[in-house]
C-alpha cells in the first residue's frame, strides 16, 4: 500500500493542528503534529489513536462551528459560507475516521498488531487522566505549564507515548520482571529529584498546598494531626480500589527503595518470622503512627517539631532496608514495618485483582525465590493463591516457566487479565510521574 492513502488523514490531523495553533496552544498542535508524523511508523495503536484524535475532532470542530455562528450572528454578520465551510471540514474530519478505521488500513498500519489495542489503551488512559488532572486542579500541575506556559499537552503527549512504550515491553512476563523495577525505581527518583529542587529554591518544583513529608505512613497521620489534607490518602485509596495493593509495587516512592536493597541480598526465600510479622508488625506502627498524630495534635505541638517524629519514623524504616532487607533479599520494611503496605494488603481485598495457582503446579519452587513480599511458600501454592502480603508484583508469574501462576479478574482469561492489569498499572505509573511533586 502507498503512502498516499495517508492524504486525507494527514490533512485532516494537520488541520487539527492548525486549529489548535490558531487558539494558541501550542503544545496540542505539537503533539497533533507529532501523531501525523508517526502515521508513517505503521504502528497497529498508531491507527487506533489517530481514529479516536478524529472522534475527538469531531466534537471539536462541532463546538467551533456553533461558536463561529453564534459571533456572527450576534455582529449580524453573513454565516452562510461560514456554515458550509465548517461543514466540509467537519465532513473532511469524519472520511478521515472512515479511513482509518477501513481494510486497507488495518493492512498498511501492521506492525506490533499483538500488542496493538493493549498500547492504544495505555496511550488514551495516559492521556484522559492527565487531561483530567490537568483541568480540573486550579493551578499548573504539569511541570511543562509552569516551565513553558501552554505546553502542558505535550508534556501529556510524551508521557502517553511512554506508557504504550514501556508497556508494551512489560506484556511479556519476563521483561515485566525486568522492568518493573526500573520504572518503579525511575519514578522514586523522579520525585525525590522534584522534592529536592524544590526545597532548594526551585518553588515550581512544588505543588501548591502544604508540603507532605514522604514518608507512606505520613499519608494516614498526617491528615489526623492538620485535620485535613486528604489529597494524598484520597489518590492512595483510588488506586488501591483500581489496582489493589499494587500500589505497594509499582507506585510507592518509598517502596522503590526497599526493593533495590533486598536486591542486593540474593535470592530471598520464606521466612516463618517475617510472616509473623507480617501483620502484626505493621498494625503496630499503623497504631503508633496514629496515636502519635493524635497526640501531638491534642498537645498543640507545632508542626515543625511533629516532622521532625515523622522524619525519625522514615529513617527507623530506612534503617531496616540497610541493615535487614539487604541481608535478607526480602522486603522487610514493607512487609513487616509499613503501616500503608498493611492497609493496601487489607483494603486491596476490594478490588478483583488476583494472584491464583493452578493446581497442576509442579510444586518447583521457582516462584519461592522470587517473591520479596514473603507471600509464597509450599503452603500457600497447596492453597492455590498467595497469603496476605501478595502485591501483585508479578514476579511469580514471570518465574513460572509451566505458566500455572497468573492473574485472576473475573470473566477475563489469565492472559486477558495479566494484559489488563499492566495496561492499568502502567498507565497510573505514566500519571503519577506527571504529577510526581509533593
Amino acid at each position: 500500500m502507498r503512502h498516499y492513502r495517508l492524504i486525507i488523514p494527514l490533512v485532516a490531523m494537520l488541520l487539527l493542528a492548525a486549529h489548535a495553533f490558531r487558539r494558541g496552544d501550542a503544545g496540542l498542535t505539537a503533539s497533533l503534529a507529532v501523531l501525523a508524523g508517526l502515521m508513517f511508523t505503521r504502528r497497529s495503536w498508531v491507527r487506533l489513536a489517530t481514529a479516536a484524535a478524529f472522534v475527538w475532532g469531531g466534537y471539536v470542530w462541532a463546538d467551533a462551528t456553533v461558536d463561529f455562528i453564534s459571533v456572527r450572528q450576534a455582529l449580524d454578520i453573513p454565516w452562510i459560507r461560514l456554515a458550509v465551510i465548517m461543514a466540509g471540514v467537519i465532513l473532511l474530519d469524519g472520511l478521515a475516521l472512515a479511513v482509518m478505521l477501513g481494510q486497507r488500513m488495518e493492512q498498511y498500519f501492521s506492525r506490533e498488531e499483538d500488542s496493538a489495542w493493549a498500547r492504544f489503551f495505555l496511550f488514551a488512559l495516559t492521556v484522559f487522566g492527565l487531561a483530567m488532572a490537568r483541568h480540573n486542579v486550579s493551578f499548573p500541575i504539569l511541570l511543562f505549564d509552569r516551565y513553558l506556559p501552554g505546553w502542558g499537552w505535550f508534556e501529556i503527549f510524551g508521557l502517553a507515548f511512554y506508557a504504550q512504550w514501556i508497556g508494551g515491553l512489560m506484556l511479556h512476563p519476563a521483561k515485566h520482571r525486568k522492568y518493573r523495577p526500573r520504572i518503579w525505581g525511575l519514578f522514586s527518583a523522579v520525585f525525590f529529584l522534584q522534592l529536592g529542587l524544590g526545597l532548594l529554591g526551585m518553588d515550581r518544583m512544588l505543588m501548591t498546598g502544604t508540603l507532605h513529608l514522604p514518608v507512606p505512613a505520613m499519608i494516614v497521620a498526617g491528615p489526623v494531626f492538620r485535620s485535613g489534607g486528604f489529597f494524598m490518602l484520597i489518590l492512595f485509596s483510588v488506586t488501591v480500589f483500581l489496582v489493589g495493593p499494587a500500589w505497594c509495587s509499582h507506585l510507592c516512592y518509598i517502596g522503590a527503595w526497599d526493593d533495590a536493597m533486598s536486591r542486593l541480598g540474593g535470592r530471598p526465600a520464606p521466612s516463618g518470622t517475617i510472616g509473623r510479622l507480617s501483620v502484626a508488625g505493621r498494625a503496630t506502627t499503623i497504631i503508633l503512627a496514629l496515636g502519635l498524630a493524635y497526640g501531638l495534635r491534642a498537645m498543640g505541638v507545632p508542626g515543625a517539631t511533629a516532622v521532625l517524629f515523622g522524619a525519625g519514623f522514615g529513617l527507623a524504616g530506612v534503617g531496616i532496608m540497610v541493615f535487614l532487607s539487604r541481608k535478607t533479599g526480602m522486603m522487610v520494611h514493607c512487609t513487616t514495618f509499613c503501616p500503608m503496605g498493611l492497609i493496601a494488603n487489607i483494603f486491596g481485598r476490594i478490588s478483583p485483582w488476583r494472584i491464583r495457582i493452578d493446581a497442576d503446579c509442579t510444586r518447583c519452587g521457582a516462584c519461592y525465590t522470587r517473591c520479596r513480599y514473603n507471600a509464597l511458600d509450599e503452603s500457600r501454592v497447596g492453597q492455590g493463591a498467595p497469603g496476605l502480603s501478595c502485591t501483585l508484583c508479578g514476579d511469580c508469574v514471570s518465574a513460572c516457566a509451566h505458566r500455572l501462576i497468573g492473574y485472576r479478574f473475573p470473566g477475563l482469561s489469565s492472559e486477558h487479565a495479566r494484559v489488563a492489569f499492566i495496561v492499568l498499572v502502567v498507565a497510573l505509573h505514566a500519571v503519577f510521574l506527571g504529577v510526581a511533586r509533593i
